[in-house]
């Protein structure tokens, strides 16, 4: 199958049922997403297919075709980072940091759509990213933070 991955196009020779979270991660190499509950109920595994966030663990590598793939590793570079990025670093969200690839692509798809929310829309739409170290109230003043870097 053929698509794209952080602007790259890739073809693939895997099995149709193969979770894109280990075609990213054991034949792409891109580990920077991370395994976390394997059924979406987490997400650790979050990236973009088409412009909007999904789960990496539940999305099958059949479903790719002409498909555009972005994970963190294509979010932003170390010598431009995206202001998430900056953000997160700012407000020293990471602790264990387990969970943050998936916490910044979540907030991404997040400001794509919506570059001026408020603290319940950022809530509500973070509210399936879960963070065992509790920086949740970091995560919150992050997103409001890279919301104004981006002018919303």
């Amino acid at each position: 199958m053929r698509f794209t991955v952080n602007g790259t196009p890739r073809e693939v020779d895997v099995e149709p049922d193969m979770p894109l979270l280990w075609l990213l991660r054991d034949v792409l190499g891109l580990t920077g997403t991370k395994y976390g509950c394997g059924i979406a109920a987490c997400g650790a595994c979050t990236v973009h297919l088409n412009g909007a966030p999904v789960r990496a663990c539940q999305t099958l590598a059949g479903d790719l075709e002409g498909a555009e793939v972005v994970t963190i590793e294509g979010l932003g570079t170390p010598a431009a980072p995206h202001p998430l990025q900056l953000a997160w670093i700012d407000h020293q969200v990471a602790q264990c940091g387990y969970c943050q690839s998936g916490q910044i692509m979540q907030a991404a798809g997040l400001l794509a759509q919506n570059p001026a929310p408020s603290d319940a829309e950022i809530i509500e739409a973070m509210d399936g990213n879960l963070c065992r170290c509790g920086t949740y109230p970091r995560i919150l003043a992050a997103v409001r933070d890279a919301a104004g870097r981006m002018g919303g």
